[in-house]
């Protein structure tokens, strides 16, 4: 989802922020006293999103972990963000709103957001000491990123035919299921492959 800076002159306290975004109808990510505004997310964005989560709440179901989709924040040290997908499997807030210790954090990418969910978040979360992994995919192509705390945070990338072993939860699940109805030139060159060998 783009960011829009708000243009206030003054930073805001983090308790202004979350109180504003208990009153307000449009999200905001917090960093470092700014505010900015979230935009809508397009359908390929909201379809591996909720390929992801899908998978993770069936497969976290009685456990002590649980997967979050893009309405909850989490709080690193000098931010909020609201990541697309993430699970926490030892919740240590009382806050309702955010969470502090998850081991997974998923971004879908897109032209607007790539900058940021590579650099500053990447950065912020990475330095998160419960996360085991960051995973970044690409909507306008297939491209699953993911850096693994276990291997120095070292980028190993998956592709149609790969299958992805997300480590922090034992999930194992091929880049095909993620991009399940996606719209892309990837994937239409990839279903059009497979249904001719039929």
């Amino acid at each position: 989802m783009a960011l829009q800076h708000q243009g206030e002159d003054l930073p805001i306290s983090e308790e202004d922020y979350l109180q504003g975004e208990l009153a307000g109808t449009i999200k905001h990510e917090y960093i470092d006293g700014y505010i900015y505004a979230m935009a809508g997310a397009s359908k390929n964005h909201e379809r591996i999103a909720g390929n992801i989560f899908g998978e993770l709440r069936a497969l976290l179901r009685n456990t002590p972990c649980e997967p979050f989709a893009s309405d909850l924040k989490v709080k690193t040290a000098h931010a909020f963000f609201y990541p697309d997908v993430m699970v926490v499997c030892e919740d240590t807030s009382r806050n309702d709103y955010y969470a502090e210790t998850p081991v997974l954090i998923v971004e879908v990418l897109s032209q607007s957001t790539r900058r940021m969910d590579e650099t500053l978040k990447s950065t912020a979360y990475q330095a998160m000491p419960f996360l085991r992994e960051y995973v970044l995919i690409e909507q306008d192509f297939v491209d699953v990123e993911v850096c693994r705390r276990s291997e120095g945070w070292v980028s190993e990338h998956y592709f149609l035919g790969d299958t992805v072993i997300f480590e922090s939860v034992g999930l194992a699940l091929p880049v095909e299921e993620i991009y399940y109805r996606v719209e892309n030139d990837d994937m239409k060159s990839f279903l059009e492959e497979k249904n001719a060998r039929r």
